[in-house]
């Protein structure tokens, strides 16, 4: 198949590489020249412009979207509306919102265009392993674009969940999940870090991937860390979130629906980023004065 693929930072390379492997002929723009050079030299057609892109593409267009959530897809998708024509179809690959995704969905289809939301999860392994996809869209145009969704997706890793916006929808929850395993395993780890024995992290980690029922990828993940910093002193601990933790929380409230560990992890995010925190501060103040429990004066 023939497709137009806009955006090239570290998940829409890869993926582009994948869809050319596979026997795929992908016309890429972005706005780096120097990434556009790269995958021209891996076998992709680079265009200057979305003009050029859709001029490259065969009668029915598909154009693949692989960029930051907001506005930058807003404003790619009013962009191509006015160069796509009837039928051809618009793919947001990226961590849109659900919520504007129904909404950009609508003014697509209102043009008699077709608009497909892909949740995409694999990272920068995904080149090697392929990636997750959880798609949203009319069937029709789906199947349409089973060639693809299979090249980019594993064995048994691509799903239409639903109509427009239940792509992103189930990437939301499937992010807010992995907060909550990730802060499992983080707490773990640092109460055997804490414990008085002299416990190898790394061995830890590798071991639980044969039989244990903690076993993951994320696991795996975390024995590469290690392996490379057994004590992470190269980092600091801040730990940004990408905003679909809060899209989740929110979601849950949204529909009654209790997710604590989820929010907590959340949270606990945000608390990594205060490193002098008024609250910590409190606190010790609160069990000094009600209970003369000792403190630290700076």
């Amino acid at each position: 198949m023939r497709i137009g693929f806009v955006g090239l930072g570290k998940m829409g390379a890869n993926m582009v590489q994948r869809l050319i492997a596979g026997g795929h002929e992908v016309v890429v723009h972005d706005r780096s020249q120097d990434a556009m050079t790269a995958a021209a030299g891996q076998g992709a057609e680079a265009a200057d412009s979305l003009h050029a892109l859709v001029q490259r593409l065969p009668e029915r267009k598909a154009v693949w979207i692989m960029i930051p959530a907001g506005p930058p897809v807003l404003e790619t998708v009013e962009a191509l509306l006015e160069l796509l024509g009837p039928n051809d179809i618009l793919i947001d690959g990226g961590n849109s919102n659900w919520r504007e995704t129904g909404k950009t969905a609508k003014r697509v289809h209102d043009r008699g265009l077709h608009f497909i939301d892909c949740g995409t999860s694999g990272g920068i392994w995904g080149l090697k392993e392929g990636y997750c996809l959880m798609v949203g869209g009319d069937e029709e145009p789906c199947r349409y674009l089973e060639p693809v969704f299979k090249t980019l997706a594993p064995e048994n890793g691509y799903l239409r969940a639903g109509s427009s916006g239940a792509g992103h929808f189930v990437k939301m929850v499937h992010n807010g999940i992995e907060y909550g395993m990730m802060q499992a395993y983080a707490e773990g780890f640092d109460i055997m870090n804490n414990s008085p024995f002299d416990i190898d992290l790394r061995a830890v980690s590798d071991v639980w991937q044969h039989g244990s029922v903690v076993r993951s990828w994320l696991l795996e993940l975390a024995a590469r860390a290690l392996k490379e910093d057994p004590d992470l002193s190269q980092l600091e601990p801040w730990v940004e979130d990408s905003g679909e933790g809060r899209w989740a929380v929110q979601a849950a409230i949204d529909f009654d629906t209790p997710a604590p560990v989820i929010t907590h992890s959340l949270f606990a995010r945000f608390q990594s980023r205060q490193k002098d925190s008024f609250a910590m501060r409190l606190l010790a103040a609160l069990r000094n004065q009600f209970g003369g429990h000792a403190v630290k004066n700076k």
